[in-house]
């Protein structure tokens, strides 16, 4: 079974959602052969938890790409997820990273934005939003981010370490202070108790009863099943053919005359395509029916 999955909780009695998010082997996979510094895998993983937290209300075929882009030290993360919850993404950074707030890392101040695209296949351009990175924690730029989109209060605690990613989620629905008005300011004072050790120990269950044991006690609290999550970056040759064959013969000659090869790299996958004068010689042959000489 998978390590990586969403857990969705609702406070019956309070009119309040949640989720926790718990990202194993996806995170893992996602690092693999990255040699990502530790202040740039922890941002990076606790996007990657919070993207896996949002595209998991897709409800029809879709992807969602998160991208934090600034000109600080790190200059981009990316990551995106589809309805089928199969994720990836990646970090850009300088060579060195030291550890910094968050705003400084990202280029805030220096016109950093978080910009959300979602493509649907029957839209003809995907729906993109972009808003200033407003909070000096990933937890914070998100909770303004889900705040201004869905109107709706929410509360973000993210970590993530080497072998874990890992978020809570707290949501104030619109009924919430009609059940009970201090409700919403209890539990979140209750969810900032949490140590990152809990968060990233705890599975979902025995989390949710050391934060919440009393309220879990007198309103009762609907553990939803989790939705497992997969790491997903499969080799693409066909569009990486197209990429070929759209540089055109000539423009295909001349980069194998200067380099000996066409390299293709996929940046988001951490991949190489490479193709020889004999691929490239084939590839149009098959195509145009055009050798290359």
């Amino acid at each position: 079974m998978s390590r990586s999955f969403i857990r969705r909780f609702l406070f019956e009695g309070l009119d309040i959602r949640g989720a926790v998010v718990h990202l194993g082997d996806a995170w893992e996979q996602m690092q693999a052969g990255r040699d990502y510094q530790p202040t740039v895998a922890q941002l990076l993983g606790e996007t990657a938890a919070v993207t896996a937290l949002i595209a998991g209300q897709l409800k029809q075929p879709g992807r969602l790409t998160l991208q934090l882009r600034g000109n600080g030290p790190i200059q981009l993360l990316v990551m995106d997820c589809n309805e089928q919850l199969q994720m990836r993404g990646m970090a850009r950074s300088n060579p060195v990273v030291l550890p910094a707030p968050v705003t400084e890392l990202l280029g805030a101040a220096q016109g950093g934005q978080l910009m959300m695209s979602l493509d649907m296949p029957d839209a003809r351009q995907p729906y993109q939003s972009f808003v200033p990175m407003v909070g000096d924690s990933i937890a914070a730029i998100f909770e303004h981010y889900l705040e201004q989109s869905e109107q709706q209060p929410s509360r973000l605690f993210c970590i993530a370490g080497p072998q874990v990613a890992v978020c809570l989620f707290l949501q104030k629905m619109p009924d919430s202070d009609k059940h009970d008005p201090d409700g919403w300011q209890r539990i979140t004072q209750l969810a900032s108790t949490v140590k990152p050790t809990e968060l990233l120990e705890l599975d979902a269950e025995a989390l949710l009863s050391r934060l919440f044991h009393e309220e879990v006690e007198n309103q009762g609290i609907r553990l939803y099943d989790p939705q497992m999550l997969t790491y997903h970056c499969p080799e693409d040759w066909d569009k990486i053919r197209d990429i070929v064959r759209s540089l055109g013969l000539e423009d295909a000659k001349t980069i194998l005359a200067e380099h000996g090869e066409i390299l293709i790299r996929d940046d988001i996958c951490n991949r190489d395509y490479r193709f020889s004068p004999a691929d490239v010689e084939a590839l149009f042959a098959a195509s145009t029916g055009k050798a290359l000489h």
